[in-house]
């Protein structure tokens, strides 16, 4: 009698995760059109900086610094100084874009961070 009742417990242990998973799917297929990816909302919604589109994909390390001043000290949903922010926001798109990120593209944000704190007078040379 015990394995019986062990094999119907299982079978309900199953049947509730079967359930479960079949819940999960229905709400993955149910959601809004939201940003796929948690970094994506961060730099749309957090209270760093409002960007102008495409500024990391600019070719000149010195524009993507001055965009990044500019948006800086124009934002009214920034917590930190201008300097901070601007500076943790390029950080975060590089550290985010990890690997995938390509060198000549990782090389021009990485100048571009010299530069942008040249930009800010904070210069240690």
């Amino acid at each position: 009698m015990t394995g019986h009742r062990k094999s119907a417990a299982s079978h309900s242990i199953a049947t509730r995760r079967t359930a479960r998973k079949a819940a999960r799917k229905t709400a993955r297929k149910t959601r809004k059109a939201a940003p796929t990816r948690w970094s994506q909302r961060v730099t749309t919604e957090s209270d760093a900086l409002d960007l102008k589109r495409g500024v990391f994909k600019l070719t000149d390390p010195k524009k993507i610094a001055a965009s990044l001043k500019r948006s800086a000290e124009r934002s009214s949903r920034r917590k930190a100084g201008a300097y901070r922010s601007a500076l943790s926001m390029l950080a975060f798109y590089i550290n985010r874009a990890g690997k995938t990120l390509p060198k000549t593209q990782r090389g021009r944000l990485e100048r571009a961070k010299t530069e942008l704190k040249r930009q800010f007078g904070r210069d240690e040379m």
